[in-house]
């Protein structure tokens, strides 16, 4: 995950993203890392529009917030149910 982050600061300081530079700034922050994980991560952001990625990704946990609230919206109309029909049925018993 470190190296994701190396690469997105690269990204920010608008400098290019390879194997060099990511390395020189992981070693720089005291992060060892295998040289093939370079080699994955660049060769896995080839042709990727960061910009775009990162757009996505901050939709994504407003979508995935929204259909959590709408979940619990659709969920406690049916508790409340349940609890009015307690009560009536616990007032029934008094009166009958």
């Amino acid at each position: 995950m470190e190296l994701v982050y190396v690469a997105l600061l690269l990204h920010k300081a608008g400098k290019e993203i390879n194997e060099g530079s990511i390395k020189k700034i992981a070693e720089a922050a005291g992060i060892k890392v295998e040289d093939a994980k370079i080699k994955a991560l660049v060769a896995n952001l080839e042709g990727v529009n960061i910009e775009d990625a990162i757009k996505q990704a901050a939709v994504a946990p407003i979508v995935a917030s929204a259909a959590g609230s709408e979940k619990k919206a659709a969920e406690k109309p049916k508790e409340e149910k349940k609890e009015t029909e307690q009560a009536a049925e616990g007032l029934a018993s008094l009166f009958g």
